[in-house]
This record gives structure tokens, sequence and C-alpha cells, in this order.
């Protein structure tokens, strides 16, 4: 998949949105799925965290703990507080979870949306235009894996959409932004899990090669008198050593 892609719950759009808790994930990290309120298990109750409403993670029934193959060496219970800690989570564990306790009624614990992203990769600014009093600057904001290229248009206050793709529309729940502090523009690259941005000063990306021209050549000319004295001093210094 592309870096910054979410993969939705499958059985998401089965639950009110009021019902979950979404949480994103970073992929590749170690998660902890917390019970907040204490879990009293009794010598039948038989206590589970669930995935997708089918798929046991793990099962707790008279202090025998049972967790699925798929999980053995990646989930942990906690005799605490019955918390689920899920290690190096990948895209393939994006779901819904839910801490069950049953016998002789289900009651459900909690119920948590787990939605994973990869961290977005790093972005470039190149500037392509800036006008003669640099108030006006156009600027392109790539992704270092060339998924998107977008153009901006700032002037002194903002930074406006030109051209080019739109990021949340190539991989939804990404943003790539544009805008101007400190006299920088700075673009921003970012999704649920992560960002990156790459900034530029204006006034450096903004010099005339003219207008440096025109400063060298003022400098020399105040510098011309100076350096004509320094050698009559040195001069007049010489014929009366001699």
């Amino acid at each position: 998949g592309h870096a910054g892609h979410v993969l939705r719950p499958a059985s998401q759009a089965e639950i009110p949105p009021s019902q979950l808790t979404p949480v994103f994930v970073k992929t590749g990290t170690d998660l902890l799925l917390d019970v907040k309120e204490p879990v009293v298990l009794n010598e039948t109750d038989l206590f589970t965290w669930k995935v997708n409403g089918s798929v046991n993670v793990v099962r707790l029934i008279n202090g025998n703990l049972t967790i699925s193959p798929n999980y053995t060496s990646r989930a942990e219970l906690s005799a605490q507080n019955h918390s689920l800690l899920l290690k190096n989570v990948q895209k393939e564990d994006s779901g819904v979870y839910r801490a069950h306790v049953s016998f002789p009624v289900l009651k459900k614990v909690i119920t948590l949306a787990l939605l994973l992203a990869d961290p977005v990769s790093g972005v470039k600014l190149t500037v392509k235009l800036c006008s003669s009093d640099s108030t006006n600057v156009t600027v392109i904001c790539s992704t270092e894996d060339s998924l998107i290229s977008s153009t901006f248009t700032c002037d002194n206050q903002t930074c406006s959409h030109e051209g080019g793709e739109r990021a949340e529309i190539i991989t939804p729940g990404v943003s790539l932004d544009v805008y101007l502090e400190n006299g920088s523009v700075i673009c921003n690259h970012s999704n649920q899990v992560s960002s990156t941005r790459d900034i530029q000063k204006i006034e450096e990306f903004c010099k005339k090669p003219e207008a440096e021209l025109y400063r060298y050549f003022y400098s020399l000319y105040y510098l011309l008198p100076c350096l004509q004295i320094f050698f009559l001093c040195l001069l007049k210094l010489h014929f009366s050593v001699l």
C-alpha cells in the first residue's frame, strides 16, 4: 500500500459512530488497548478480546489464558486490568476491537476502532517563481515518494492551491499543506500518525542576481577611495623611511 493509506475496519459501517472510539496508530509500533473500568471475573466468566466481531485475539476463563495462533507472539493480556498489548501492529491489524465478559449475560467492556497508517514520506519544497518585490511566490511541494506534487501561490499572508494533485484525493487521511510563518514558506505533509515538513526562507530563495551585482559595485564604489588613501599612506611611509 501507499504510505499513509488508512485501512477502514470492515465492520465499522455496522456500528454507530457514537459507539466507536477511533484509535489511529503508526504501523510497526506497539499499542496498548486500555480497559478503563475494572473488570471483576467470576470462575465461570469468559473474558475475550475480539476483532471485527468474530475473531478471538485472547480468551480468559477461570485463570486460563488462550491466545489465538495468529497473535501468539504479538499479543499480551494484562493480568491486572485486562488491557491488550499488540506488538508491531501492521495494516492488516486494522479493525474494531471489543473486550467482552460473557456468562451468564454478555457485557461489553470497551469498543475501539483501530485504524493503522504508515508514517508519511518526506517532502521537498521547490521555488518556481518569485515576483520582483518578493511579495508573491509560487512553490511546488512534492513528496519524496513522488506520489503527490502540488503547486501553491503565496502572497504576504496566505498560500492557495494552484494545481497538481490534492493529497487527500490520492490518499485518504493525508494532507499536503503550504503556509507562511515568520518570513518562511513551509510545506507540511501529514496524516493521523505522523508529519514531515520542508522550510524555505523567502528572502533566501527570492534573491535577485542583478541586485547582488548592484550591491557588489555599490560596495566597490565606496571602497575605492579608502583603498586609494591606504596605498597613498603606504607610499608616504615607504619614502619617509628611505
